[in-house]
């Protein structure tokens, strides 16, 4: 038999780190995040990361796990993954996995053969010159099926993407070996609440300072490219902070980008057909006690 994990997805501003923290309270779980900018020291307010208080006491795993100068790829999150989701089975714990990064779900979930391309360090400062319209063009280009599965405002992964492009001559399809069982929850929130959930969401994260944490971490030495780059929050206030938009821009422009990028992610989630979409709590407490009971 195969180990049980549990996933918890959703668009962002879902309330998916919530519902993993009362499944975790529940069942006797540990949390592993599933998002590619929480796994960086620094990016917390932006990032939504979840603090020691929400955590309620439940052990939470690949938070800060590196530092936003250094890029930290697929690959890397899906070996410390695993090793992650080990530790938690010796515990007699219920892993659960949780996040809005599809990518970093799927390596786990059905332990994608990644790619052995070794980084090309001469392109990779080629490319990072040029903006995500342009890398987009390139890699449809290169690969036209690749380009229709990725996310064309990640400069990362498109830039990733273009040089196994060009090294293998395109991206290969990813081999799938389910190392679990899994059971994937989705949160089913209606677009009113969404929207609402984001612009909420944006005025507390600011009033408690979001503007000071991208000031602080360019004071680190991280630049503003660097913070551009993982979107966003941190793409309007790094720009706010450089006088290039006004801060009614950068507020508008985030809750705009927030929307399209909801609106990706569950794109990306409806193509898997195992994912279980539920409402609340009480939907995803009686999947999960089915689950673990069979």
């Amino acid at each position: 038999m195969k180990p049980k994990i549990i996933v918890i997805l959703g668009p962002t501003a879902s309330g998916k780190s919530d519902l993993a923290v009362e499944l975790a309270r529940k069942f006797e779980g540990e949390v592993i995040s599933a998002d590619s900018r929480q796994v960086y020291k620094g990016l917390d307010l932006g990032s939504g990361k979840i603090t020691k208080k929400e955590m309620k006491g439940v052990p939470h795993h690949l938070l800060d796990v590196v530092n936003p100068k250094k890029i930290y790829s697929v690959a890397e999150y899906q070996k410390t993954g695993h090793q992650t989701i080990i530790e938690i089975l010796k515990k007699d714990k219920l892993p659960i996995i949780a996040g809005g990064t599809g990518f970093y779900i799927q390596s786990l979930v059905d332990n994608l053969s990644l790619p052995n391309v070794q980084p090309n360090k001469k392109l990779r400062q080629e490319l990072s010159k040029k903006s995500t319209t342009e890398l987009f063009k390139i890699l449809k280009k290169l690969d036209s099926k690749r380009a229709k599965t990725i996310d064309e405002q990640n400069p990362h992964r498109l830039i990733r993407a273009i040089e196994i492009a060009k090294s293998l001559g395109q991206v290969p399809t990813l081999k799938k070996e389910e190392k679990y069982e899994s059971l994937q929850i989705g949160i089913k929130i209606d677009f009113k609440t969404l929207v609402n959930n984001i612009s909420l969401r944006l005025a507390k994260r600011l009033k408690v300072g979001m503007i000071s944490e991208v000031k602080k971490l360019h004071e680190t030495g991280v630049t503003w490219k660097r913070l551009e780059s993982f979107g966003l929050e941190y793409t309007f206030i790094a720009r706010f902070l450089q006088n290039k938009i006004s801060r009614i821009e950068m507020m508008e422009s985030i809750k705009t980008e927030s929307l399209k990028y909801a609106k990706r992610q569950m794109t990306w989630f409806k193509k898997d057909q195992r994912i279980i979409w539920v409402k609340n709590l009480k939907e995803a407490e009686k999947l999960t006690r089915k689950f673990l009971q069979k």
